[in-house]
């Protein structure tokens, strides 16, 4: 099992329209592709950053489905993220894998 785990440190200005867009439209379109079985999405608290930092974490089963994930589907995700939310935000993505 794979943990792919997406941070994002948004602009205050951007944050609510933000978390309502990943909660109705990116999110539901990500689970969409079946390459994840899971998701969580999650604020920190005590992020040393200005602004607001969210974690949106997904499971995939298979370093195959996240691949292929990663080939077929992220490059137009992450677009629209880029053209809505352009100069609002900065993103670190990383894949981590489950060890128990």
């Amino acid at each position: 099992m794979f943990l792919y785990n997406v941070t994002l440190i948004l602009d205050d200005s951007a944050a609510q329209e933000w978390l309502q867009w990943m909660q109705e439209i990116h999110i539901p379109e990500v689970l969409a592709t079946g390459m994840f079985v899971s998701n969580r999405l999650l604020k920190v608290v005590d992020s040393p950053n200005e602004g607001v930092t969210y974690c949106a974490q997904y499971i995939a089963e298979t370093l195959e489905n996240y691949n292929e994930y990663q080939s077929t589907y992220a490059p137009a995700l992450q677009e629209k993220l880029n053209e809505k939310f352009k100069n609002r935000f900065v993103a670190y993505r990383t894949l981590m894998e489950f060890v128990d």
